[in-house]
């Protein structure tokens, strides 16, 4: 019997004629991560190679990979009669501790001269027969035993691993995450990825407002998506300019959502020049004043590009379930300011009209302002192996 590891794809099953498309980028994004291994793959199944016979760590490492149902431990052999499955089957779960259990057949090859009824039947009697006091149970048994009868082999497992699900990515193109140090945008981003969006991600920065602190944050909740996203570049972008000018020339209550419109406008013009198709952000609505309905229209005007909002019906207890699921919930809790949280004010307009927001910022020349942030901009390639990701600065 030979050990091996197979996925199964899941929502990826539901492609028809594009199906190999995704199949190709969810191998290519496997080879990426898992230097030393042999992928083989057909439309229902891929199977995993380890080189070195590091099951645990190729196991733990696809749980990160998107477009992956579930990871399977099985064994394979080549020999199909029905005596050699019982002995190889006996002997993968002799030492094995459970009470209840029940057998499932997968009969892909409708050649096989014994049905599924008959397989199930005789392979649970033999189990019965050779390992004292279980019990099958078919409606919640302890372990499931499945056999595949395959065309020019057997495949026994009972061991399974939950993937995540989603899409492979890169499947759907990049997208432009708008990253602060809070709790949202990066599961924002987590949950974008899981769509198949490849993302890039933008921080605006505002010393001495905002501080090394600040940044160091953000970096490390960058890398930590690098699990599920691969390399990741962050934007830095220099707010202080445009946050003081639009703090000393604007209504208080309008400071936020002037701010957004800014930072909409420049996170769409870097999203063009990287090839970004949408810009991403953390927002839920009704969560603070800016994330009311209104507020996202008036904000939203400035850009043609779409904004995605993965976490838009989400409530805050349910983001923070899933920031502790990722990783990112610790550090997005470290107490250091980003430019959204300085400056804000007591009262901030919670439906705030269009015109107004367009007559208030007509007083500053935004447009000089926007281009000198994104020529000075910093970019950060983030990856999830090296210690020194942050010293390459652009």
């Amino acid at each position: 019997m030979e050990k091996v590891i197979f996925l199964k794809y899941g929502e990826l099953s539901t492609k028809k004629d594009n199906r190999n498309f995704f199949l190709k980028k969810l191998n290519e994004n496997i080879l990426n991560t898992l230097k030393d291994v042999r992928v083989e793959y057909d439309f229902g199944r891929m199977f995993i190679y380890p080189s070195h016979n590091n099951y645990e760590e190729v196991v733990s490492k696809l749980q990160n990979i998107f477009g992956i149902h579930e990871i399977v431990i099985a064994y394979k052999f080549l020999e199909r009669e029905i005596e050699t499955i019982e002995n190889n089957l006996l002997a993968l779960i002799k030492d094995e501790e459970f009470l209840t259990f029940k057998v499932e057949v997968k009969r892909s090859d409708k050649t096989y001269p014994l049905d599924g009824m008959t397989l199930r039947k005789e392979l649970g009697a033999f189990v019965l027969k050779h390992k004292n006091n279980l019990k099958v149970d078919v409606n919640n048994p302890e372990v499931i035993i499945n056999v595949e009868i395959r065309k020019n082999e057997v495949l026994i497992y009972y061991q399974t691993v939950k993937g995540l699900g989603g899409y492979p990515v890169g499947t759907q193109g990049k997208g432009l995450l708008m990253l602060s140090g809070g709790i949202d945008s990066p599961v924002a981003g987590y949950m974008a990825i899981k769509r198949g969006i490849k993302l890039e991600a933008i921080y605006f920065e505002s010393p001495p407002h905002t501080s090394e602190n600040a940044l160091n944050k953000v970096q490390s909740l960058a890398k930590i998506l690098t699990k599920y996203n691969g390399e990741l570049k962050l934007h830095i972008i220099n707010f202080t300019e445009i946050q003081e000018e639009i703090y000393k020339n604007m209504p208080h209550e309008y400071l936020i959502t002037i701010m957004r419109r800014m930072m909409y406008r420049i996170g769409a013009i870097v999203a063009f020049k990287r090839g970004a198709k949408v810009l991403i952000n953390g927002e839920s609505i009704g969560q603070v004043a800016s994330q009311t309905l209104t507020s996202m229209a008036v904000v939203n005007e400035v850009v043609k590009m779409p904004v995605i909002r993965p976490l838009c019906c989400f409530d805050k207890l349910e983001i923070i379930d899933i920031a502790k699921k990722i990783g990112t919930y610790e550090t997005s809790i470290l107490p250091y300011e980003d430019c959204c949280t300085i400056f804000v004010p007591t009262h901030p307009v919670i439906n705030p009209v269009l015109e107004k927001a367009k007559e208030y910022e007509s007083s500053i020349n935004y447009e000089e302002l926007i281009y000198k942030a994104i020529k000075n901009e910093k970019i950060i390639t983030i990856t999830n192996n090296s210690e020194n990701d942050f010293a390459d600065i652009l």
